[in-house]
């Protein structure tokens, strides 16, 4: 079996605040972020939806784990100059990696 088969997925689940921008300015400013995670191994998707209550929640779809910790490790020296840093109220930050053991997709 090659990579792809025998991989479990990784779910990047992160939520926290932001701050001194509008939800549609911080989506702008995630295009930075956007090109920086379409070049990491084992990228597959990302998700950001905003709660009735305003936290944000960041969703991404890993090959595994290790590239989605990796990525994670990588992205606060790489990208540390993004905007987006400044527009995240750190003391909210909840950020989790899980590996996925059951999956429906339509195809």
């Amino acid at each position: 079996m090659n990579r792809k088969q025998n991989k479990i997925e990784g779910i990047e689940i992160t939520s926290f605040k932001i701050r001194g921008c509008t939800f549609k300015e911080f989506i702008t400013a995630n295009a930075d972020i956007d090109a920086w995670l379409k070049l990491q191994p084992g990228f597959q998707s990302r998700w950001i939806a905003k709660k009735e209550d305003g936290t944000i929640v960041d969703m991404l779809i890993w090959d595994t784990v290790e590239d989605g910790t990796t990525a994670m490790q990588l992205i606060v020296t790489e990208m540390g100059h993004s905007a987006v840093h400044g527009m995240i109220d750190q003391r909210t930050v909840s950020w989790n990696i899980y590996p996925v053991h059951h999956r429906v997709t339509e195809k």
